[in-house]
């Protein structure tokens, strides 16, 4: 079975399967650190799933605004002109929290909160935190990984840094 482990402190994104790790990517989790409360801009921790993958089939750089395309390709032109926008590229893989109290239901809803696994700007750094609460990845990486994943694949998001 395939799963996804994130560690906030490495800023990595691990795909396995039974165990073994197929891929590592370089990701960026929230630059306010973690935590699972509504408001926070925090990434939030512990166990959830895949929910929902979105844009399948979009040209690489589409922009997404609340899972819908906009009609935009991302361009340096465009990142130039929306200064400080949070762009959200290529795919969408909306996550949903699986520990009522802690990061499903009521203040703390991963799903509610609209925590992602999206592509960026190819210009923006993975491997320091820098997001809004979601889990940013070179389109690329995001590309490679939506096609290798279900929805319903369980992703653990922890601030424990991999045992080797």
């Amino acid at each position: 079975m395939k799963a996804i482990r994130i560690s906030i402190p490495e800023q990595t994104l691990e795909l396995s399967e039974d165990g073994k790790v197929l891929k590592r990517y370089q990701v960026s989790t929230a630059k306010n650190g973690a935590g699972e409360k509504n408001g926070s801009f925090c990434t939030p921790r512990g166990r959830h799933i895949i929910r929902a993958k979105i844009g399948h089939g979009a040209p690489e750089n589409t922009v997404f605004v609340k899972r819908r395309p906009t009609g935009e390709i991302f361009s340096p032109e465009l990142d130039a002109n929306s200064p400080g926008r949070d762009w959200m590229l290529t795919r969408i893989l909306w996550l949903s929290g699986c520990e009522p109290g802690f990061n499903r239901l009521g203040e703390v809803d991963t799903m509610r909160r609209y925590i992602y696994i999206h592509g960026s700007p190819d210009s923006r750094t993975m491997g320091q935190a820098g997001s809004i609460g979601c889990i940013r990845m070179h389109n690329r990486d995001v590309l490679e990984l939506f096609d290798m994943v279900e929805a319903g694949t369980p992703v653990e998001i922890t601030e424990t840094p991999r045992q080797v």
